[in-house]
């Protein structure tokens, strides 16, 4: 069993040994989680907690060393670093040499793949699962779902009416989106899949079509398209059906390949002539609405449009296969038809698409236009590195600022600061700051905070420490499942509040694993935009909120937005991409994105309210 750099176990679980050596790189953030695996797979078996504690502690220990663990290793310094005794440095260096980790082998040898699974259950931990399985001796999602169901598991102590219900609410929820996963998975594995074919020399060119081209929060099946020569599918088909991480071969016929990888998702692939590949990437991209829309409009031009390409009609109204309309592009495509080019984002059914007779979306932001980051964390609460590291980390991605906001006091479980450690941050910002200005180095950490709003409205702080920051973002973490009514009212509190400059999250979703709260959101936009107060995207590809579909009641009043990552790595800064393709899906033009602001007009707009 080989370790993949992955927070979900589960899904960990389920990858072969081949396809995770191929997968594994070995670093300090990977070592850090496959450390944070065995405590989780620790507490699952009912093992001492001490031996589980330790690995964590390992963990944090791992992801706070100022240099490569690689190194630390090769060097043979391993046993000097605080916490890493004996048997856990043993296990760190085969990981760094085989890619495996006895310790987790074991594991997973050992706890059913079932009880792995009840990890993606929302409110459901470690410890409660080694209860009930040890209670009741269940293992499979059914039996647990059946056991909340019959009021087996409220009986239980420490658990109860509310956590059976929690639990059912949570399977339910999965069960539901069970054939789709989250955009950044879809995407690995696409690129993985890419990588086997897209070195043959028969491949001419080759695109991802489908959700995934147009950047859908969550996707089905991945579809590829390859355009190639007829006569060299088979060598092309050979290739993607022997990539390591290919489970199943559903089915391979004259154009089409289908198969399953380990990771669950299906992958379609596709290979058209070079005279039919524009037209075939324009109506596998989809949307199905977007596809009703264009060959309607071929239509009233005296054309028809399908995946084989732009014809023109008979005069009996039939497709005329023997006439074809030049168009060697999409964007030929899309001029014959008096189209502007439609980004593949923009490609849903919002009613929207005939504005493109004379748009051409220039305006919109791309990953470019953004000149520095907004809601990051820092060892300071839940982050994995410091606010040094993170601001350096913005620097080498060609950034000028970083808005550092770690959790509020309320939020202890997420090392909330309290307000004695809030002004002791604001001096080792002012440090940083100080630092780089003697250096000469262009770049400024605004104090901001994630700031929870609290039941009743109101932000985590008095308001001279609120007055203290240069900005705050306003969330809800804890109280999710209040009425519409209440919730509503609740953000309208913190919107109204004058030093709330940005609301993070609003709805609090995790997709495919917890549905949002239920809010009015045309009240809570309306209000935001009337108050100078933005809603972010946050490009958490775990969130992805505010959700794109509420794009055009933003655009109507003028919303601000900003795209934040909620990064707690430096890694984790990269999800800012996810963060625009929503602001595109969305519509937000460029000028209403925040953070494609310098940081001197950012910080008046921050001062503005």
């Amino acid at each position: 069993m080989c370790i993949l750099p992955n927070k979900n176990l589960a899904l960990a679980s389920r990858l072969s040994p081949l396809v995770t050596s191929l997968l594994f790189m070995f670093s300090n953030k990977s070592a850090a989680q496959a450390l944070e695996e065995v405590a989780t797979l620790m507490r699952i078996a009912g093992e001492n907690d001490f031996k589980a504690i330790a690995f964590d502690k390992a963990a944090r220990t791992v992801e706070s060393l100022d240099e490569p663990l690689s190194t630390i290793i090769d060097e043979g310094r391993i046993l000097s670093v605080p916490g890493i005794g004996k048997s856990i440095a043993t296990d760190l260096v085969a990981l760094k040499n085989t890619g495996t980790m006895p310790v987790l082998v074991s594991l997973h040898s050992s706890i059913p793949k079932g009880l792995i699974q009840w990890l993606d259950i929302s409110g459901l931990g470690p410890k409660n699962i080694a209860k009930i399985h040890k209670a009741l001796g269940i293992t499979s999602v059914d039996e647990l779902k059946a056991a909340c169901l019959d009021g087996t598991v409220a009986a239980l102590s420490g658990l109860g009416e509310k956590s059976a219900a929690k639990i059912i609410k949570s399977i339910d929820w999965m069960e539901q989106f069970s054939a789709r996963c989250r955009l950044d998975e879809a995407e690995n594995i696409a690129e993985f899949m890419v990588a086997a074919i897209s070195g043959q020399k028969e491949v001419t060119h080759l695109a991802i079509a489908g959700s995934l081209r147009r950047q859908l929060e969550t996707i089905g099946d991945i579809d590829i398209l390859v355009q190639a020569d007829p006569t060299d599918v088979g060598t092309i088909f050979d290739a993607f059906v022997q990539a390591p991480d290919v489970a199943e071969v559903l089915g391979r016929g004259d154009t089409k390949c289908s198969i399953r990888v380990t990771q669950g998702r299906q992958v379609d692939l596709r290979i058209v002539d070079a005279v039919s590949y524009p037209a075939a990437l324009m109506y596998f991209t989809g949307s199905k609405e977007h596809n009703v829309f264009v060959r309607g409009r071929a239509r009233e031009r005296g054309m028809a449009l399908n995946e084989y390409g732009l014809f023109k009609l008979t005069e009996s109204g039939d497709t005329d296969f023997e006439a074809p309309v030049e168009a060697n592009t999409e964007e030929a495509i899309y001029k014959a038809l008096g189209l502007n080019f439609i980004p593949p984002e923009l490609r849903e059914d919002n009613g929207n698409l005939s504005r493109f007779e004379s748009w051409e979306a220039h305006d919109l932001a791309e990953l470019s236009d953004l000149k520095g980051i907004l809601h990051a964390h820092s060892t300071w609460s839940d982050g994995s590195n410091s606010i040094a590291e993170m601001a350096q980390a913005c620097i080498d991605r060609g950034y000028q600022y970083l808005g550092l906001t770690d959790h509020s006091r309320t939020a202890a479980y997420a090392g909330g600061l309290s307000i004695e450690r809030v002004y002791d941050q604001w001096r080792e910002i002012d440090r940083i700051n100080d630092d780089f200005t003697k250096k000469g180095v262009h770049f400024r950490v605004f104090k901001g905070i994630e700031s929870d709003i609290l039941v009743d409205g109101s932000l985590d702080y008095p308001d001279d420490v609120l007055a203290g920051f240069d900005f705050v973002i306003a969330s809800v973490h804890s109280s999710l499942d209040l009425p519409e009514d209440k919730m509503t009212d609740r953000f309208l509190r913190a919107i109204d509040n004058p030093h709330t400059r940005i609301i993070g999250h609003p709805t609090g979703r995790l997709l495919l694993k917890r549905e949002g709260s239920k809010l009015d959101m045309p009240r809570i936009i309306e209000a935001a935009a009337a108050s100078n107060t933005a809603i972010e995207i946050n490009a958490s590809p775990w969130r992805l909120d505010l959700d794109w579909r509420w794009g055009k009641k933003a655009s109507s009043v003028s919303l601000f937005t900003a795209i934040c990552p909620d990064a707690h790595s430096t890694e984790g800064l990269d999800d800012a991409k996810y963060g625009i393709s929503i602001a595109k899906k969305s519509g937000f033009l460029r000028e209403r994105v925040l953070n494609t602001r310098d940081a001197d007009t950012l910080l008046q707009w921050f001062l503005s309210k």
